[in-house]
Order: structure tokens, then C-alpha cells, then sequence
């Protein structure tokens, strides 16, 4: 598979394996099938897994705990996750260090090699802040700057992660700004669909400026992680699992009619296509996969092995969706 560098990480395979579809997020599926596609991604070259406490309440933690009882293959490395919310200032070392304590017991690890803050960063002032998962959901930038931050330089300074990150679908001009401060994230996790678009987790208006956070982290030395690829499934040849119909996956899974056409014409399966797509994008180190067994780690691989799409049909494929 091929080798991409991860900003200041260095060398990482071109697919990551995320931890949503393991976790139960994007279907049924079973532990054993789980354990046995972490296996499966690693043996076809993958060399990253993205955890996260929140996939399945732990459940896609304790699958890679059982897959290698606490002895991760040579080259690979783990990710994990904190969902800070608006957590009070004063409890926020508390509540990160309780999150890695938890997701090392489960992997079994002693370290984790990338511990992204799982909350969207928003100024302080923005109207996503009075959103009604911001509680939840939501941290203030400057509660980032003069908090999160200095603990994420703590724990790195003890050894118990390896680099910190940001999820980038918070407010896009707080990310970019971010990315833009020193100390910079070592990565960060960015939106990478010819959509542009992160459905149900978008919590404010206007443009999601992705290709902007991009190509900002590149110029500054900041690795990347293209994450929503197939968009929850709105860009697979079918949402597998039941959804309202006025909920966001539905509503841009019926924009992609167009998409579903191409697809179609070129031979292609919509999911792998979305895959081979975010693999060209300009300035994306590694692409996130949503996958839940083996038939789709299978499928995903194969698209990786046959390159990137020509730019001719990048723009057929942009100019498909209405």
C-alpha cells in the first residue's frame, strides 16, 4: 500500500482504519467479524487505526484490545479521542486524562501515538454555541487555547500520547486558526468528499471551507486525516441503516443521484469511487475508513490499488451533484 507522510509524524499508509464501523456506527455487524478486519487491515498494509471512546461506547477499543492484546504489530500506530464539550475549565485535565486511562485499559496500551480533541472548536462568540448539542458538542476556542491545549502539551511532555490533534469540523475559521498558532496540532481530521460536506455533524452556517483547512495544514507542516468519505453512506450506493428523511445523510444522499449515475456509467460502485476520489484530493495525507467487516476492507483496498483519477474526471465527478 502506498506510504504517505503524516505532517510530523512521518510515514503512514495511504488508508486508515477508523474505528466508527467497528463500533457498530454504520451497521450490524459482530465482534469477531470486527476483530477479525482489524487483523485483516494490517496484514493488507494499513498502518493506523482511529479510535475513539464514542464508537460504539468503548466497543471499538476493546476490538483492537482483543485483536493484539496489547502488542501492536510492527509500524502500526493507534489514535484516540475526547469529547470535551463544555466541559469547565477547571475539570478538563481531569476529564482528559480519565478518557486516555479508559481507551488505554480497553486497547490494553500504555501510549497512544495521536489524541485528537473530538469536539468542534468554535469562537467564543459564535452562534454554534447556542446550538442545542453545544453542551455536548461544542468547546470554546479560547477555553482550546488556554486549557486543552497546555494539557495536550503535558501529556505529550509525559509520553502518554504521542502528538495531539483537532477534529476539523468544528467552526472553520477557529480550525484555521489553529492550525495557524504555535503550538500547531500535529494533524488534523478534515472533511473529504467532492461534497464538501459532514452532514448531521455540521452545527453552523455558511461554508465548510474544508479544502481551505487542507491546504492551510499542508503549508504548515500539519498532517491530515480525510474523514466522511462516503459521507455516512449519503454517497454509497445505499444508507445501510434506517434514517428520517429530512436528516442530512438522506437529504445529500439525494443530491447524489448524479453521482449514482457516473458511478454507474463508469462502472464503478459509488463507495469505491468516493474513496478513490478523497485519495486524490489535493493535500490529503491519509483517508479514514468507514468500515464495519472484511467484504468492505476488501473493497476498499482494491480501490486504493488502482490509483488516483484523473482531473478530467474529478471535475465530471464535482460537476455531478446539483
Amino acid at each position: 500500500m502506498e506510504q504517505r507522510t503524516l505532517g510530523p509524524l512521518g510515514p503512514v499508509s495511504a488508508l486508515t482504519l477508523g474505528g466508527g464501523g467497528l463500533g457498530h456506527l454504520w451497521g450490524e455487524t459482530t465482534r469477531a467479524e470486527c476483530v477479525a478486519t482489524v487483523k485483516a487491515a494490517v496484514d493488507a498494509g494499513i498502518t493506523l487505526l482511529d479510535m475513539a471512546p464514542r464508537y460504539g461506547d468503548g466497543e471499538a477499543e476493546t476490538v483492537i484490545g482483543e485483536a493484539f492484546g496489547g502488542r501492536l504489530p510492527a509500524g502500526v500506530r493507534v489514535t484516540t479521542k475526547c469529547l470535551l464539550g463544555g466541559t469547565p475549565p477547571a475539570e478538563i485535565e481531569t476529564r482528559l486524562r480519565h478518557s486516555i486511562a479508559q481507551s488505554l485499559a480497553l486497547m490494553k496500551l500504555e501510549r497512544v501515538d495521536l489524541f485528537f480533541l473530538h469536539s468542534n472548536v468554535a469562537p467564543d462568540d459564535h452562534p454554534m454555541r447556542a446550538h442545542p448539542d453545544a453542551a455536548t458538542r461544542v468547546t470554546p476556542l479560547s477555553v482550546f487555547q488556554e486549557t486543552v491545549r497546555p494539557v495536550f502539551e503535558t501529556l505529550v511532555s509525559e509520553g502518554l500520547i504521542g502528538a495531539w490533534g483537532l477534529t476539523g469540523i468544528g467552526q472553520p475559521g477557529a480550525i484555521l486558526q489553529l492550525i495557524g498558532e504555535t503550538p500547531a496540532p500535529a494533524a488534523v481530521q478534515c472533511i473529504a468528499n467532492p461534497i464538501d460536506s459532514p452532514g448531521a455533524l455540521k452545527f453552523y452556517d455558511g461554508p465548510t471551507r474544508p479544502r481551505e483547512i487542507l491546504a492551510k495544514a499542508r503549508a504548515n507542516g500539519v498532517g491530515t486525516l480525510g474523514i466522511r468519505v462516503v459521507q455516512a453512506g449519503a454517497l454509497a450506493a445505499e444508507i445501510d441503516r434506517p434514517l428520517p428523511a429530512d436528516h442530512p445523510e438522506v437529504r445529500d444522499y439525494n443530491r447524489a443521484g448524479g453521482w449514482r449515475a457516473l458511478a454507474a456509467e463508469l462502472g464503478e460502485d459509488p463507495a469505491d469511487l468516493a474513496h478513490r476520489y478523497a485519495l486524490t484530493m489535493d493535500n490529503v495525507d491519509t483517508v479514514v475508513l468507514g468500515i464495519k467487516n472484511r467484504q468492505e476492507l476488501a473493497m476498499c483496498v482494491a480501490a486504493e490499488q488502482r490509483g488516483p483519477l484523473d482531473p478530467a474526471l474529478m471535475r465530471r465527478i464535482e460537476a455531478s451533484f446539483d
